[in-house]
C-alpha cells in the first residue's frame, strides 16, 4: 500500500465484500457460480459491486461460459445508469467435468440470452491482442473510459494492459483471475510475475486477493506508463 488511504480503500473493499454476502444478490450470483463460473463466489460479487460503483465502462477479457459478464450486467443495472458492457471471447473448447464447453462462443452467447442479458453485452469475437479486436473495443466505447477491467485470458497481462491501458480511467478497478494458484502452473507464474511488475512501479495498487487466487486493485495513470 502505498499511503493510507489505499490502506482504508482496501479495508473498505473487504467490507462491502462482507455485506455483499448477506445481501439477495448473493443468492442470484451463487446460482449464476454454479452454472457458468470457475470464479469464486466472492470474486462475482466484486465484480458486481465494482461495476456497480465504477463510473465509465466494464471490459472483460476472457468470458468463457459468462458467469462473470453476467455479474457485471446485474452490477450495471443495480447502478441505475447505462452501462457500456464489453467482454472478449475467442471461442474453442475447454474439458471440465462440470463446466466443460464443445463451443464456448456458442454457449456463452446462449447462456446470455437464457438470463436474458444478451443485449447489454457487445461481444468481441477474437484474441485480445488482435488488431480487428482492439479497434473494435475502441469504436464501442466512443471516447468512453474503461472503469472496470476484468483478466482472465491467458495469463498475458502486459500484453493485455499495453493494449488498452490508453482506454482506461486513472484508477481502473482491475481484477486479475489466477494470480495464485499451483507453482508450477505456467499461467498462475506469468499472471503474477506480470502483475507484481506492475505493482512495482505504482502502476497497478493491490487491494487483495480473494477466492482462490484472484487479484484486486486498481490502475494508476498517473503514477506510471507502460
Amino acid at each position: 500500500m502505498s499511503n493510507s488511504a489505499d490502506l482504508d480503500a482496501c479495508f473498505a473493499l473487504m467490507r462491502t465484500l462482507v455485506q455483499r454476502r448477506h445481501e439477495p444478490i448473493h443468492r442470484q450470483l451463487s446460482q449464476i457460480a454454479h452454472r457458468y463460473s470457475m470464479l469464486h463466489l466472492d470474486v462475482l460479487l466484486l465484480v458486481y459491486h465494482l461495476a456497480e460503483i465504477s463510473a465509465g465502462a466494464v471490459l472483460e477479457i476472457g468470458a468463457f461460459l459468462g458467469g462473470a459478464t453476467m455479474a457485471a450486467v446485474l452490477g450495471g443495472r443495480a447502478s441505475g445508469r447505462e452501462k457500456t458492457i464489453i467482454t472478449i471471447e475467442p471461442g474453442g473448447s475447454v474439458t471440465h467435468e462440470k463446466l466443460g464447453s464443445r463451443n464456448i462462443l456458442r454457449d456463452l452467447e446462449r447462456n446470455l440470452a437464457k438470463q436474458r442479458m444478451r443485449e447489454n453485452v457487445t461481444l468481441v469475437k477474437g484474441h485480445s491482442f488482435a488488431p480487428a479486436t482492439v479497434a473494435a473495443v475502441q469504436n464501442t466505447l466512443a471516447g468512453e473510459k474503461i472503469g472496470l477491467l476484468i483478466l482472465d485470458a491467458d495469463g498475458a497481462v502486459e500484453r493485455d494492459l499495453n493494449c488498452y491501458a490508453t482506454m482506461m480511467q486513472d484508477g481502473c478497478w482491475t481484477i486479475v483471475d489466477d494470480f495464485f494458484g499451483p507453482p508450477d502452473n505456467v499461467k498462475v507464474s506469468s499472471t503474477r510475475a506480470e502483475v507484481d511488475a506492475f505493482v512495482r512501479k505504482g502502476v497497478l495498487v493491490p487491494f487483495g486477493l480473494y477466492g482462490w487466487g484472484t487479484w484486486v486493485g486498481q490502475w494508476r495513470q498517473v503514477r506510471g506508463n507502460l
